[in-house]
């Protein structure tokens, strides 16, 4: 009997299937304001594979009869950029009441799945894997013998046709026995190896990924009276966890100086993920209750010799106010395949870069030292370091990771990158200069930060939008000013980016010896002198267009292998530079494929790394700017 009634339906599934495979597709309906009426989807990980690095996925979906497009997230908030890694699903099988339903592929969506649903089925199934890449040539990896990262919207399809906020999901994740995991989700319960989380809306989800690992460790940095906050760190090793009491107090004074920044939370609670290992890539990623961060295995354990931390936790921090709480009208979208409008991440970015090395600094997780010497890295590269920007704007890099789905660029200082940055970065140091200067430090950007980012406090639910205009009229509210044109000048290349660093009473100069900054950050940086950043075995990694080496022919992707006849070293390079300041020219042997060529240099300017020098007799401006506030 049981034969007989399933011989029909599996029938009527064939036939379904042929006649989407066979017919013109419907078209893929749009987000609308409404709920996905058949109910919560239930999507359950399997995150035990270690070993070959696959997350084994099931969801089941509450289903009525008829069309359904099942979509894959394509437009990933954070990536800015159509990047979801859908080569990486593969096996996908869906099914009905046991039977196997077929699927059809959208062939101008290849994110959108078709299937007719018959009568008399109200759940599907779908079952895939995710096969994360098993070395870094392939991407980003996630899974090692020691941690994961699971980011959700990597492994799930949800319904087209509603708001990210009207699709409800049960996610559930087995994980390896013994394993701790932080997110921003809520944990319903546990059974056994497996943590069911709280139901929760798409928009919600796809903004709360996951750092499991066998050796973890959560650390309470919640400063008093306000929602929690926590750093939950995985490592390679449990020796890479062990802390001192100045490091989390650091931490807690990041937590605390944004708050004073800001003077408002968007979270209900909020998790650093914060990864320390040599085996899965690092990474950096905002969400609005919780921020991805991959660090090196000595984070902790090197930090005296580091001088502290980068700014990469101050940056994703400030990204719950700015870029998720607040986002840029073309960033407020339905769903999560609707194109992203990015010509506002001058701001969303840009003022973020800004913020990061500004709370680093005030929280002591950075010296002010360094902090100035970072900026004087951000201030060469716009005063010497970006030939480009004859021919191309700030504002036309705002589309740069749709155009070059962040690749690596053989001329980054010609064909530009993502420079809404770090030239947004000194966009917002002038304006906050200017500030200043013009109230006499009555107030400043820390008075549009509040006014701007700090409503609604505790409000976290429901993002809203800024425009330009936005923009302008809240710096007005601050310090009244032609806001509208200083912007464009600087963003449409009819203005230099480099007028906050005299105007705060410093001027950037160019030394022998690199910055403390520098020193610890990088290796073989001739850039400001002949045009070359190198790799510790002599690969040219970076060669600055129109400068002395360019002219004479070194290109990206040789290797210096000898400098004035000596074996490449960072000390036959300074010793050369030296040497050619009494006119001797500098010359470099290059390996380039499989033959070897030798460039003569006529270079007689000596090293040069940049730094920033006080201007005596003028108002220091950047100091109070990195200091921490009371």
């Amino acid at each position: 009997m049981l034969r007989r009634r399933l011989l029909p339906l599996a029938l009527s599934l064939l036939l379904a299937g042929t006649a989407t495979a066979q017919g013109a597709l419907p078209a893929i309906p749009e987000a609308r304001d409404v709920d996905y009426a058949p109910g919560a989807i239930t999507v359950t990980v399997d995150a035990t594979n270690l070993s070959q690095r696959i997350f084994r996925v099931r969801q089941s979906i509450p289903v009525q009869a008829g069309h359904l497009v099942l979509l894959y997230p394509a437009w990933l908030p954070g990536n800015h950029a159509p990047r979801g890694p859908i080569d990486k699903i593969a096996g996908i099988r869906f099914s009905a009441n046991g039977q196997p339903l077929a699927w059809k592929r959208d062939p101008k969506n290849v994110y959108a799945f078709h299937l007719e649903i018959p009568q008399g089925v109200t759940s599907l199934q779908a079952d895939y894997d995710y096969l994360t890449p098993t070395d870094r040539s392939q991407g980003r990896v996630v899974m090692t013998p020691n941690m994961l990262n699971l980011q959700w919207n990597a492994v799930l399809l949800y319904p087209a046709g509603h708001a990210q906020d009207r699709v409800v999901f049960n996610p559930r994740v087995t994980y390896p026995t013994g394993w701790q995991a932080g997110t921003a989700l809520d944990v319903e319960r546990r059974e056994g190896d497996t943590v069911v989380y709280a139901p929760v809306a798409l928009e919600i989800l796809a903004d709360s990924p996951v750092y499991a690992g066998k050796h973890f460790k959560q650390i309470d940095l919640t400063p008093a009276g306000k929602a929690p906050v926590r750093l939950n760190v995985v490592a390679d090793d449990p020796k890479y966890l062990e802390t001192k009491p100045e490091h989390v107090a650091q931490h807690r004074a990041l937590v605390a100086q944004a708050l004073k920044l800001f003077g408002a939370e968007h979270y209900d609670h909020y998790d650093f993920l914060l990864s320390l290992s040599e085996q899965m890539s690092g990474n950096g990623l905002e969400h609005q209750r919780s921020s991805e961060n991959g660090e090196p295995l000595g984070y902790f354990s090197e930090w005296d010799k580091k001088k502290g931390s980068d700014d990469l936790l101050g940056h994703e921090f400030t990204h719950s106010w700015n870029g998720k709480y607040l986002r840029p009208d073309g960033q407020a979208v339905a769903d999560l395949n609707t194109p992203l409008d990015d010509s506002l991440m001058w701001v969303y970015e840009g003022q973020t870069q800004y913020w990061g090395n500004v709370l680093t600094a005030r929280s002591g997780l950075r010296s002010t030292e360094f902090a100035r010497d970072e900026l004087s890295m951000v201030a060469a590269t716009y005063a010497q370091g970006r030939p480009g920007l004859a021919w191309r704007s700030i504002q036309d890099t705002t589309y740069d990771p749709i155009i070059a789905a962040r690749k690596p660029k053989p001329y980054t200082s010609y064909q530009l990158s993502e420079d809404y940055y770090r030239a947004g970065q000194m966009i917002w140091l002038e304006a906050d200069v200017l500030i200043r200067s013009a109230t006499h430090n009555r107030k400043s950007l820390d008075d549009f930060a509040k006014a701007f980012f700090g409503v609604d406090d505790g409000k976290w639910r429901t993002p809203k939008a800024y425009s330009f205009e936005d923009v302008v009229s809240t710096l007005n509210g601050v310090h009244a000013h032609d806001w509208a044109t200083f912007l464009r000048d600087r963003l449409d290349g009819k203005t230099g980016l480099t007028g906050g660093i005299e105007a705060s009473g410093w001027r950037l100069v160019y030394k022998e010896e690199p910055n403390g900054w520098a020193k610890s950050a990088s290796t073989g940086n001739t850039v400001y002198s002949l045009g070359l950043s190198l790799g510790k075995d002599g690969q040219v990694s970076t060669v600055l267009w129109d400068s002395p080496a360019f002219n004479a022919g070194v290109g990206t992707g040789m290797q210096v292998v000898a400098v004035n006849d000596v074996e490449y070293s960072d000390t036959a390079m300074t010793n050369a530079l030296k040497a050619g300041k009494d006119g001797t020219p500098i010359r470099l042997l290059v390996k380039e494929f499989n033959r070897y060529r030798t460039f003569s240099i006529d270079y007689r300017g000596g090293q040069k790394h940049p730094r920033l020098e006080r201007i005596e007799g003028t108002t220091d401006y950047l100091t109070p700017i990195l200091t921490a506030r009371k």
